[in-house]
């Protein structure tokens, strides 16, 4: 697989020369690296890209040493975020009971849900985050006092598109992949789901797209690397305690079928992130709901990607 980047990892760093933001290339022996160990050991070294952007970035020869790393995309990179919703069979299961049955559940409830014919979506569901909510690893959270009562975590494996694309097959989608990397859609419960507050129907977008609500890091991963993103690990912990734990087989949609879907009828541009869900594990969900609160750490970490981490700050 050729890719559409000169790069095979792609990081956004301050460099401990110069002081300077740079684009580069993790020299690593690893096949799966701690990216994020690595910097925050202060041993991380890259090859330094040079390019209007992270998406056409090459090396320009020199290397260099991270002295703090950063996300690999600015909200001027990304003109706007494309996110997936009831996108793993857990996830799914247990929004749909809530939405229908309007009750706390459990598994056996959401047998129940297969069982009685409120199945998996048909096709991909799509709601929106500005771009604006780009975010860096290792940085706090701002969360805006109304989304602090049920603030809440998604880990998501997320697609970077690496050039224009429109009614692509599924057969072609991975032409237009840059590549992956670990997301949060953090999430503010109330405002999706109470009726006073979203409305007669649930609403994501509104509810998910305050500011730096989608941190992205440690760095954008090649599909020449990860191919069609497919069965990797992910895991989601807050303040050390595991929440999530699946990999991307439990999609109802893959990366090819989401680029594909989303294309139709309407321009991907470059730099475009999609989303492409989360599974189950997430506070909402638990008994009693465990929302994320002042202070809070949440790490998303995904097999080949690696770590996210980001603190909540309650302004």
């Amino acid at each position: 697989m050729s890719g559409t980047t000169s790069w095979d990892r792609l990081v956004r760093y301050i460099s401990a020369k110069d002081g300077q933001i740079h684009y580069g290339e993790p020299i690593v022996s690893d096949s799966k690296p701690d990216i994020d160990q690595l910097a925050q050991d202060g041993k991380l070294e890259v090859n330094v890209l040079e390019g209007a952007s992270p998406l056409v970035a090459k090396a320009n020869g020199q290397k260099d040493s991270v002295k703090q790393l950063l996300g690999p995309l600015t909200p001027g990179d990304v003109p706007i975020i494309r996110c997936t919703g009831l996108n793993y069979k857990t996830h799914s299961t247990f929004y749909l009971s809530i939405v229908y049955l309007g009750k706390d559940v459990d598994a056996d409830v959401w047998q129940l849900v297969l069982e009685t014919g409120m199945t998996l979506p048909v096709n991909p569901t799509l709601f929106i985050k500005p771009s604006p909510a780009i975010h860096d690893t290792r940085s706090p959270v701002p969360i805006p006092k109304l989304g602090q009562p049920q603030c809440d975590y998604e880990g998501e494996l997320t697609v970077v598109i690496g050039k224009d694309c429109k009614n692509v097959s599924e057969a072609d989608a991975l032409d237009y992949v840059a590549g992956y990397v670990t997301g949060n859609d953090v999430s503010c419960r109330d405002w999706q789901m109470e009726k006073d507050k979203a409305g007669g129907m649930p609403q994501w977008s509104f509810s998910k797209s305050f500011d730096k609500y989608a941190p992205l890091g440690p760095c954008i991963v090649s599909t020449k690397l990860l191919g069609d993103g497919s069965g990797l690990r992910m895991r989601t912990f807050v303040n050390g305690e595991e929440r999530q734990n699946t990999d991307t087989s439990d999609l109802c949609f893959g990366v090819r079928k989401l680029v594909s879907f989303f294309s139709t009828g309407q321009t991907l541009q470059a730099g475009t992130c999609i989303m492409t869900g989360t599974p189950g594990g997430v506070g909402i969900g638990m008994k009693p709901p465990k929302y994320l609160k002042d202070g809070d750490e949440v790490v998303v970490e995904i097999e080949g990607i690696g770590r996210l981490v980001n603190t909540m700050k309650f302004e």
